[in-house]
C-alpha cells in the first residue's frame, strides 16, 4: 500500500498488519490442507484424517470472528476516510480475503465430504477383497488337494469330474474377484490424487494369484484329457504293435531259416537278395523302435495306476511278453546279419565290425566328455538331462548290436579250426600256419576285449554322468526354488518401502504411527534373513571343483544380497529418520518451543536437553529466556514497597501471570500429572518429561482461554522458572516433588487445598509425615523466595527451625497428621509466609473500596484499602502504605487493619469501637500484648528480621498461643545456653520497647513495671525446670545456676590440659633419657618411622593426645564464644533492671524518667489488623503514650470518671497494687466498647 495512503489513513496500518496475518495463516492453512494425503483403503488413517480435517474446519470457525471484526473495520474505515484510493484497496483486500476465506473453508468442507465417500469406497472395497482373498485360499486349498493323475478310465473320469465342477466354481468365484476389481478400479480412478499404492499393490497380488490358479486348472484339464486320450489310444497301439511285431518275426524267422541253408552263402546273388530283405526288416524295427519305447513308458504309467489289480497283472504279462519278443526280434535280426555276412572274408568282416564299435564306442566317449562340465543354472542341466536321455537311448539301442557282434567274435573263433584260419589268413606266406591262425585268433581276440572294455566303461560313465546331472538338478532346484521364494518377499517388501512417503511431508501427529508400522514391518521381515541366510548357504555348496554356479546365479544370489542390505539400511534409515524427526518435531520434542523466541535470538539445546538462549544481534548466549530475563527486570520495580512478604507476593504473583498459572486449576495440574504417571516423587524428572507435562497442562488451558495462553511461550517460560528455582546447575534434571511444589503453590485453588495436596505427597500411606519428608517438602517450598532474592526474610534457607517448630506445636510427636499440619500452616510459619500473602494480593487485585486514601486521594481504592485503627475516617492506599508514605498527623506505627475486599456496614462499626477503645490505651498496654503477625521460626543466629509489619500477617487468635518448648534438665548447661539466647532474640524482636524502639522520658516506669510483673510471674512458679519468662529470671538463673556451672567446666578443662600437658613433658622425658632425638613441641611434631615396638607406643599415645587436646580446645573455644554471647545479652539486661525508678504522675499525666532516645532500626514496622473478607483478627500496638482528648463528648463523661476512679491517687509500691490497676482498667475499657456498640446499635 503507498506510503501517502497510509500517512493520510494512519488507522490502515493497523488493519493491513490485521490483513496480512490472517490471509498469512489462511495461505498457510491451504497450504497444509493440500499437501495432506491419505492412504487410500486405509481406514484408520482416512479416521485419522476426518478427524484432522474436522479440527481444522472448527479452528477456521473459531478464528470467524476476526474476519467479521477485519471486515467490520474494513468498513468502518471506508465510512471514515475520502480517500478514494484507499477506499479501492480496502475493498480488494477484504474481498480477497473473503474469497480466500470461502475457497479454503469450501475445500475444507469438500475435502470431508470426499473422505467420508472415500472411506465408505475403501470398506467397500475391503470388504469385497477379504471375500475374494477368502476364495482364493479356497481355490489354492482345492490345488492342493489334487492327486496326480491316474491312468485308468474310473479315475480319470473322476478327476475330470471333479475338474469340471472346480472350473464351475472358478467361474462363481470369478464374480469375487471381478467386484474387488472393479472396487479397487473406483478408488483408484475417483482418488488418483491421494496415496493409491496400497490398492495397486493389493490388487496386483490378488489378479497374480488368480491368474496363476486359472492357469493350473488349465494344465491340469489339458493334463486329463492327454491322459484319457492316451489311455484309449494305449491299447489300440499296443495291439496294432503286437500285430506288427507277429509279422516281423514272422519275416526273420523265414529270413533265418533261408539264410542257414547249405550252399545258401555260396550263391552271391541269393546272399545280397537276403540282405536287401534284412535290411528292409531292420529299417521297420528301427521305426518301430519309439513307438516301442512309448508304448513301454505308458505302459508303466498305466500300471502304476493299476497297482494291485486284475488289469495291473493283465497288463504286466502283456508288456512283459512284448518287451521279450522285441528282444528276440532284434536279436535275430543280429544273427541273420552276422550269418549273411560270415563269408570267406568272414574273419575280415569281424575284424572290420569291432573297428566299427570301437570307433563308435570312442565317439561316444568322446561325445559324453563334450557334455561336462555340469552347468551351472537350472535351463542348462536341464537341457545336459535332456541330452543325456537321448544319449542312452542310443547306447540302448546300440547295446544287443556290441553283443551280438561279440557274440558272434566269440563263436567264430570257437567254430573254425586252425585249417580254416590258415586259408582265412594266407598272409604273410613266410609264417607257418600255426602262427598265422595265432596271429587270427590273436586279433580277434583283442578287439573283441577292447569292445567290451570300452562298452563296460561307457556305461560306467554314462551311469556317473547321469548321477551328477541328477544331483546338481536337485541342487539347483532347491537354490532355485530358495531364490524365487526370497524374490518374492524382497519385491513385496520393496512395494512397501516404495509406499513410504517422504519424512518431510508426513504429519507430526502422525510421525509415531508411521514410526510403529516400520518397527512392526521390520519385526516382519526378520524371517527374510534366515532365507537369505539360506540362499548364501545353498549358493556356497557350488564349488568350482563341484559344480561352477553360472554368472546369472550368482548374479542373482548378489543381487538378492544386495536388495536385502538396501532393505536394512532403508527400514534402519526410515526409523532413524522418523525418530528424528518425532525428536525434533513430534509432541515430545523441543521443537515447537523454537516459536517462543523472536529475531535476533534463537532458542538452542544443550547435550542434556537443557534449552539456552542465543542472541546473534550481541553474540552472547545465555540461560535465561529473553521474557524471562525482561520478567526479572520488571521485578525490580517492587523493590519499593517495604515489607518482604508483600514485595515477594507481589512477585510472584507478577511471575504467575506471566506463566499463566493463575489460569490452572489444582484439579487440572493433578490430571496432567497423573496422566504422566508422576507419582514417585523422589524420582527425577528430565527436560523432555517437564516440558510433555507443561505441554499438557498448557494445552488444556489453551482450550480454556484460547487468546491468553501462548503454549510454547508459557512452557518455555515456565520451564526456565522451574530450572531456575529447583537446578541452577542446569543439569537437566529436578524431582518430582519440586516439580509439583512449584506448579502447585503458583496455581489457582484454596490456600488449604494446596496445603493438603503438598501434605499428601510427603505423607506415607497411612497419611503421617516424619520430620524428614516435611524438611523435603519445605525446603521446595523456599527455593520459590530464595530464587527471587527474598529468602533471608523467611528465616534462610535452613528449614530445620521450622521443620522443629512444626513437630513442637504437635508435641514432638514422631509423625504428624494433615490435620495438625493444616493447623500448624494457619498460623503462618515464618517459612511460609509468603503464600497465603501471595493468595491476598490475589484476591484484592480486583477489590475496589468506596473511600479515598488520604495521602494519594485516590478514589476509589483500588487493591488493599489501609484503615487506621488511631483516627476516625483515616484511610490508604496499598500504594502509599507499602511506599511508606504519611499523611500529617499520622505515624506509621499507629495500628491499622487491612481489607482485601469491601468493607460491611458491621465491620464499620466494629472499626469504630476500635479506634475510640484505642484512644484511651497507652503505649504501655500494646507494650505487654505483644502479637506477631507471622509464627517465628527462629534460633541462634538462623534467619533475619522479616521486613514486614510484625502483625500485619496473624496466625492464631488471641487465646491460641503456640506451644511451649519442652522444659530442659539443669545438666544441659549449652542446650539451655542456647534456649536463653533464643528466648532472648525472641524478646527483642516481640518486644521493641527493649532495645530497639526508642525509650522516651515518659515511659521508664512501665517498663520497670513490666519487667517486675514477668519477675513476679517466674516467682510464682515452683518448678525449677520451668522455662524462663522474662530476662529478669534469665539473669537470676544465670547468676544462681548456670555461671557457676558454666566456670566448673572451664575450670575442668584447664585441669584437663594441664594434665595432658605433663604426660607430654614426662613422655618427653622418657624419650630424652633412652638417647633419642628430642620430640618436637607438639604443634611441630611430624610422624616418624618407630625404632622400636615402644617408641611406636609412644608416638602413638602422644598422637592419641594431642588429637584429644586438640578436640577438648575447640571445645573450649565454643563455650567460651557462648559465654561471651550471653555475657553481652546479661550486660544489656542489667542497664534495663539498673535504670532508676521515679514517680510517676497519675489520671492522665505523663510519667517521666530520665532515659536515652535510640533510634528506630529500619526494620520495625507499624501493627496493622489483617481482614480477610469479612473475618478481622486484631492485633495492635504504640510506641508512644498517648494523652487521653481533651475534646470527648459529654456522652462519655461516666465512663471517663470510671476511668479516672480506677486509678489511684498514688502509687503503691508492691506487686499487687499493679495488677489492680490492671485490671480496673480493663473493666472500664470493656464498659466503654460496651457504651459505644449499644449507642450505635440505638442510633
Amino acid at each position: 500500500m503507498p506510503s501517502s495512503v497510509l500517512l493520510e489513513v494512519p488507522a490502515l496500518a493497523d488493519f493491513n498488519k490485521a490483513w496480512a496475518e490472517l490471509t498469512d495463516w489462511l495461505s498457510h492453512l491451504d497450504r497444509e490442507i493440500k499437501s495432506q494425503k491419505v492412504i487410500v483403503g486405509d481406514l484408520d488413517d482416512i479416521n485419522d484424517m476426518i478427524i484432522k480435517q474436522k479440527a481444522i474446519l472448527q479452528d477456521l470457525e473459531q478464528r470467524r470472528p476476526r474476519l467479521d471484526e477485519l471486515i467490520t473495520a474494513a468498513q468502518n474505515l471506508k465510512n471514515k476516510t475520502s480517500n478514494q484510493e484507499a477506499r479501492t484497496i480496502i475493498t480488494d483486500r477484504i474481498e480477497k480475503i473473503q474469497s480466500q476465506w470461502d475457497e479454503v473453508h469450501g475445500y475444507l468442507q469438500s475435502r470431508i465430504q470426499q473422505l467420508h465417500e472415500m472411506l465408505k469406497d475403501s470398506t467397500q472395497w475391503l470388504e469385497a477383497k477379504q471375500e475374494a482373498e477368502q476364495v482364493l485360499e479356497q481355490a489354492k486349498a482345492k490345488l492342493e488337494s489334487w492327486k496326480e493323475i491316474s491312468y485308468t478310465v474310473e479315475a480319470l473320469k473322476k478327476q475330470n469330474t471333479e475338474l469340471k465342477q472346480f472350473s464351475k466354481e472358478i467361474r462363481q468365484w470369478q464374480i469375487n474377484v471381478d467386484v474387488a476389481n472393479d472396487m479397487a478400479l473406483k478408488l483408484l480412478r475417483d482418488y488418483s490424487a491421494d496415496d493409491t499404492r496400497k490398492v495397486e499393490l493389493m490388487t496386483d497380488n490378488i489378479n497374480a494369484t488368480w491368474a496363476v490358479i486359472n492357469k493350473r486348472v488349465c494344465e491340469r484339464e489339458a493334463a486329463l484329457e492327454s491322459a484319457l486320450r492316451m489311455l484309449q489310444q494305449f491299447y489300440l497301439d499296443l495291439e496294432k504293435f503286437l500285430a506288427w511285431l507277429t509279422e516281423a518275426e514272422t519275416t526273420a524267422n523265414v529270413l533265418q531259416d533261408a539264410t542257414h541253408k547249405e550252399k545258401t552263402l555260396e550263391d552271391a546273388k541269393m546272399v545280397r537278395e537276403l540282405m536287401k530283405q534284412w535290411q528292409e526288416l531292420q529299417a521297420e524295427i528301427d521305426a518301430h523302435t519309439d513307438i516301442f519305447h512309448n508304448l513301454d513308458e505308458n505302459g508303466q504309467k498305466i500300471l502304476r495306476s493299476l497297482e494291485g489289480s486284475e488289469d495291473a497283472a493283465v497288463l504286466q504279462r502283456r508288456l512283459d511278453n512284448m518287451n521279450l519278443r522285441w528282444s528276440e526280434l532284434r536279436k535275430k535280426s543280429l544273427n541273420i546279419r552276422s550269418h549273411l555276412e560270415a563269408s570267406a572274408d568272414q574273419w575280415k568282416r569281424l575284424h572290420l565290425s569291432l573297428q566299427e564299435l570301437l570307433a563308435w564306442l570312442q565317439l561316444k566317449e568322446d561325445e559324453l566328455k563334450q557334455q561336462a562340465p555340469i552347468g551351472g543354472d537350472l535351463p542348462t542341466v536341464q537341457k545336459q538331462n535332456d541330452i543325456h536321455r537321448t544319449f542312452k537311448r542310443e547306447l540302448k539301442t546300440k547295446e544287443p548290436v556290441i553283443r551280438s557282434a561279440l557274440e558272434t567274435v566269440r563263436i567264430f573263433l570257437a567254430e573254425q579250426p586252425v585249417e580254416g584260419l590258415e586259408k582265412l589268413y594266407p598272409e604273410p606266406r613266410e609264417l607257418s600256419p600255426e602262427e598265422r591262425a595265432h596271429n587270427v585268433t590273436k586279433l580277434l581276440q583283442r578287439q573283441g576285449d577292447e569292445v567290451r572294455t570300452e562298452w563296460d566303461k561307457l556305461n560306467l560313465q554314462s551311469a556317473d554322468w547321469q548321477k551328477k546331472i541328477d544331483d546338481a538338478l536337485e541342487r539347483l532346484q532347491g537354490l532355485q526354488e530358495a531364490m524365487d521364494e526370497l524374490d518374492l518377499k524382497l519385491r513385496q517388501a520393496e512395494v512397501f518401502k516404495g509406499s513410504w512417503q517422504p519424512v518431510g511431508d508426513l504429519l507430526i501427529d502422525s510421525l509415531q504411527d508411521h514410526l510403529e508400522k516400520v518397527k512392526v514391518y521390520r519385526a516382519e521381515i526378520v524371517p527374510l534373513k534366515e532365507k537369505v541366510h539360506q540362499v548364501n548357504e545353498l549358493a556356497r555348496r557350488f564349488t568350482p571343483s563341484d559344480i561352477q554356479l553360472s554368472q546369472y546365479n550368482l548374479s542373482c544370489v548378489e543381487d538378492l544380497n544386495t536388495r536385502w542390505k538396501v532393505l536394512q539400511v532403508a527400514i534402519d534409515e526410515r526409523i532413524r529418520q522418523l525418530h528424528e524427526a518425532h525428536r525434533d518435531f513430534g509432541p515430545t520434542s523441543q521443537h515447537f518451543l523454537t516459536t517462543s523466541v523472536q529475531g535476533p535470538w534463537e532458542r538452542a539445546i544443550s547435550p542434556n536437553k537443557v534449552p539456552y538462549y542465543i542472541n546473534h544481534e550481541t553474540q552472547t548466549t545465555c540461560w535465561d529466556h529473553p521474557k524471562m530475563t525482561e520478567l526479572y527486570q520488571s521485578l525490580a520495580d517492587l523493590n519499593n514497597v517495604r515489607f518482604s512478604a508483600y514485595r515477594t507476593a507481589m512477585k510472584l504473583r507478577r511471575l504467575q501471570k506471566a506463566l499463566c498459572l493463575d489460569l490452572l486449576s489444582l484439579s487440572a495440574a493433578c490430571d496432567a500429572l497423573d496422566q504422566h504417571n508422576l507419582k514417585q516423587n523422589d524420582q527425577p524428572m528430565d527436560i523432555l518429561q517437564i516440558i510433555n507435562c507443561l505441554t499438557t497442562i498448557y494445552d488444556r488451558l489453551e482450550q480454556e482461554h484460547n487468546n491468553l495462553v501462548n503454549v510454547p511461550l508459557c512452557v518455555d517460560m515456565c520451564l526456565n522458572w522451574l530450572l531456575n528455582v529447583y537446578d541452577t546447575g542446569r543439569t537437566g534434571r529436578i524431582r518430582v516433588l519440586s516439580f509439583k511444589t512449584g506448579v502447585v503453590s503458583l496455581c489457582k485453588a484454596h490456600l488449604e487445598d494446596k496445603y493438603r495436596y503438598l501434605f499428601k505427597q510427603v505423607a506415607s500411606s497411612t497419611g503421617f509425615c516424619d520430620q524428614r519428608r516435611l524438611g523435603l517438602l519445605l525446603h521446595d517450598s523456599i527455593q520459590i523466595p530464595r530464587q527471587l532474592g527474598e529468602v533471608a526474610s523467611f528465616g534462610g534457607s535452613n528449614i530445620e527451625p521450622s521443620v522443629r517448630s512444626c513437630f513442637q506445636f504437635a508435641n514432638n510427636k514422631p509423625e504428624i497428621e494433615a490435620a495438625l499440619f493444616l493447623d500448624w500452616m494457619r498460623l503462618e510459619p515464618q517459612s511460609m509466609v509468603w503464600l497465603p500473602v501471595l493468595h491476598r494480593v490475589a484476591a484484592a487485585e480486583t477489590a475496589k473500596h468506596q473511600a479515598k486514601c488520604n495521602i494519594c486521594k485516590e478514589c476509589p481504592i483500588i487493591g488493599f484499602r489501609y484503615r487506621s485503627l488511631k483516627h476516625f475516617n483515616y484511610d490508604i492506599c496499598q500504594s502509599c502504605f507499602f511506599s511508606g508514605r504519611v499523611a500529617k498527623g499520622h505515624k506509621m506505627h499507629y495500628p491499622m487493619v487491612e481489607y482485601c475486599t469491601p468493607t460491611t456496614s458491621g465491620e464499620d462499626v466494629r472499626d469504630f469501637a476500635k479506634v475510640l477503645k484505642n484512644k484511651f490505651r497507652t503505649k504501655r498496654y500494646f507494650a505487654k500484648h505483644p502479637r506477631m503477625g507471622y509464627l517465628p521460626v527462629q534460633t541462634v543466629l538462623e534467619g533475619d528480621n522479616m521486613e514486614t509489619p510484625v502483625t500485619l500477617i496473624n496466625f492464631w487468635p488471641v487465646d491460641s498461643a503456640p506451644a511451649s518448648s519442652p522444659q530442659l534438665s539443669h545438666d544441659d548447661t549449652h542446650s539451655r545456653i542456647e534456649h536463653y539466647a533464643s528466648r532472648l532474640a525472641e524478646m527483642e524482636n516481640t518486644n521493641g520497647s527493649y532495645l530497639n524502639d526508642s525509650i522516651s522520658p515518659n515511659e521508664s516506669i512501665d517498663d520497670e513495671h513490666l519487667l517486675i510483673q514477668h519477675y513476679c510471674q517466674s516467682l510464682n512458679q515452683e518448678s525449677p525446670l520451668s522455662q524462663p519468662r522474662s530476662p529478669a529470671q534469665i539473669l537470676i538463673s544465670l547468676e544462681s545456676e548456670e555461671r557457676g556451672e558454666l566456670e566448673r567446666i572451664l575450670a575442668d578443662l584447664e585441669e584437663e590440659n594441664r594434665n595432658l600437658q605433663a604426660e607430654y613433658d614426662r613422655l618427653k622425658q622418657q624419650h630424652d633419657h633412652k638417647g633419642l632425638s628430642p620430640l618436637p613441641s607438639p604443634p611441630e611434631m611430624m610422624p616418624v618411622s618407630p625404632q622400636s615396638p615402644r617408641d611406636a607406643e609412644l608416638i602413638a599415645e602422644a598422637k592419641l593426645l594431642r588429637q584429644h587436646k586438640g578436640r577438648l580446645e575447640a571445645r573450649m573455644q565454643i563455650l567460651e564464644d557462648h559465654n561471651k554471647q550471653l555475657e553481652s545479652q546479661l550486660h544489656r539486661l542489667r542497664q534495663l533492671l539498673e535504670q532508676p525508678q521515679a514517680d510517676a504522675k497519675v489520671n492522665g499525666t505523663t510519667l517521666s524518667s530520665p532515659s536515652t532516645s535510640l533510634q528506630r532500626s529500619d526494620s520495625s514496622q507499624p501493627m496493622l489488623l489483617r481482614v480477610v473478607g469479612s473475618q478481622t483478627s486484631e492485633t495492635m500496638g504504640e510506641d508512644e503514650l498517648l494523652s487521653p482528648p481533651q475534646d470527648t463528648s459529654t456522652g462519655l463523661e461516666e465512663v471517663m470518671e470510671q476511668l479516672n476512679n480506677s486509678f489511684p491517687s498514688s502509687r503503691g509500691h508492691n506487686v499487687g497494687s499493679l495488677f489492680h490497676m490492671a485490671d480496673d482498667l480493663g473493666r472500664a475499657m470493656e464498659t466503654l466498647v460496651t457504651v459505644m456498640t449499644d449507642d450505635k446499635v440505638l442510633e
